[in-house]
Parts: C-alpha cells; structure tokens; sequence
C-alpha cells in the first residue's frame, strides 16, 4: 500500500477520474447517470450528472455529501486539499451520451453537423446510430414537414433549445 502522500503526487488525472468515478457509481440512483467528471490542478472535481426525469439539486447535494465523506475517509486528497462540486450540465452544454438525447426526445434541437451545417428540429427518433429530427419549411398553406435522419458519425455536437 502507498503512502497517501504518493498518492496525490502521483496518480494522473485520469487515475483521479477513474477512481472518482468508481467511488460515485454506486451512489447514483437507478434514473441518475454520469456525464462527465473534470479535475482542475488544485483538485477542484465536477462531477456532471443528469436524469432520466430530471436532476433535482436535492439529489445532486446528497450525492455530493456521501462522495466527499467517501473521498475524505480514504484519504484520496491528503490534508483534504480538494473540493467537489456536483451538478447537472448547464443548459447550453452538448449532449454527450446516448441516454442525453433519448431523454430528450420531443424536444427541439440544433444540431451542428461535422461540415458545420446547423439542422434545427424537434428530436423524434434515437437509435444506436442515428437521430431524427422533423422540421417545418413554409409558413401556413405552403409549410412543410419535413424529417431528417442523421447519423451520429455525422454530428459534432447537440444543444437542446429552450423555448419561453
């Protein structure tokens, strides 16, 4: 066994990841997965969660407490010299996972294609593969709907639209 000391020297970002992540899976509520784990130089963690109906902040701040004791009791910061946020991703941020873009099914989407192509339309299909989206061209008697399948090869990123 190593001394702690060794371990904060060390262990790669991706150790810390790793072994962050193997703290936190068991933590999550079946309907909460992982999106993405960050560690900045002075140790400061985000943890990126999100749900299949929703992440509550009541959730994120319960599975913050039981991942910091976690991480305090083992030592895996020596001194404590870390800290841990837990949150959902913003608004703004890409889908990143499979799961993102079937919870958000029905919703509008933009969509930046690899050629920098932007598609807009509300998502209504999600295979292992690819999306679908359905949009309208026209305006009253002249609109169309229209769908398009888009492969995931083909996608650079996904933002979800907010509409007020």
């Amino acid at each position: 066994m190593f001394p702690s000391s060794f371990i904060k020297h060390r262990m790669s970002r991706e150790n810390q990841i790793e072994t962050v992540q193997k703290l936190l899976l068991p933590l999550l509520p079946e309907d909460v997965f992982l999106v993405e784990i960050k560690i900045k130089p002075i140790n400061n963690i985000k943890i990126y969660l999100d749900a299949d109906a929703g992440l509550g902040i009541e959730k994120c701040i319960k599975i913050n407490r039981a991942l910091y004791k976690i991480m305090e009791e083992m030592a895996i910061y020596p001194d404590g010299d870390f800290s841990l946020e837990v949150s959902s991703p913003g608004v703004d941020e890409p889908l990143k996972l499979h799961r993102q873009y079937l919870k958000n099914m029905g919703r509008e989407v933009e969509v930046l294609l690899n050629n920098d192509e932007k598609k807009t339309g509300k998502l209504i299909n999600v295979t292992e593969t690819d999306i679908s989206i359905e949009f309208t061209e026209g305006k009253n008697k002249k609109a169309v709907v229209h769908q398009l399948t888009i492969p995931f090869t083909d996608i650079k990123e996904t933002i979800v639209l907010i509409k007020f």
